[in-house]
């Protein structure tokens, strides 16, 4: 999927107390973040949602929008929104995916159980997918870390010719791959 450009999509969704269609031609010209989670009113999932409305603000000083998804339909997201302290703090997008298929897209539904895992994709303003992470059910997210993976993919779309080591920060070193790097780092 890296380097790969978003498929087509259209559907509801509920951001700031309305429902709006949102649809992949809204998502080129910016920088975005699709962050799949399995469901609505669960466990681990409110707190990765809320981890990342804790630092909607900076991603979108970056320029960052960020696209928070699930099979869920747009009605259950702003019902959860009603309901919950956490998901109440939520600015950006939540988009319900009920075809399941914008999960089919990002080749993240349990077609099974017609749930998405958890995915997130940074996607540039190409809409080329430049950054995917996938993990188990159990296992949540850092927003802290993809703030991170966002500042790293945006420095080398503007600075072609470098590349940002492991643990990289913004501010810190960067490589220029070369022959004379060769078995020296």
């Amino acid at each position: 999927m890296i380097n790969t450009e978003i498929k087509p999509f259209k559907a509801q969704a509920f951001k700031n107390g309305e429902f709006i269609e949102v649809s992949d031609t809204d998502v080129k010209g910016k920088w975005a973040v699709f962050f799949f989670y399995p469901a609505d009113f669960t466990f681990v999932c409110p707190t990765e949602l809320g981890d990342v409305a804790d630092y909607y603000d900076e991603f979108q000083k970056m320029g960052v929008e960020i696209y928070s998804v699930s099979t869920d339909t747009h009605f259950t997201h702003k019902a959860w929104h009603d309901a919950s302290d956490t998901i109440r703090k939520i600015k950006y997008t939540m988009i319900g995916d009920p075809t399941m298929q914008i999960s089919r897209n990002f080749d993240v539904l349990r077609e099974d159980q017609g749930l998405a895992n958890r995915g997130t994709f940074i996607v540039d303003p190409q809409g080329v997918i430049q950054a995917v992470e996938v993990t188990a059910e159990g296992i949540g997210r850092d927003a802290s870390d993809l703030l991170r993976k966002v500042k790293a993919a945006q420095y080398v779309a503007a600075h072609p010719g470098e590349v940002c080591p492991a643990k990289w920060k913004e501010g810190e070193s960067t490589l220029a791959p070369s022959l004379d790097l060769v078995g020296k780092i």
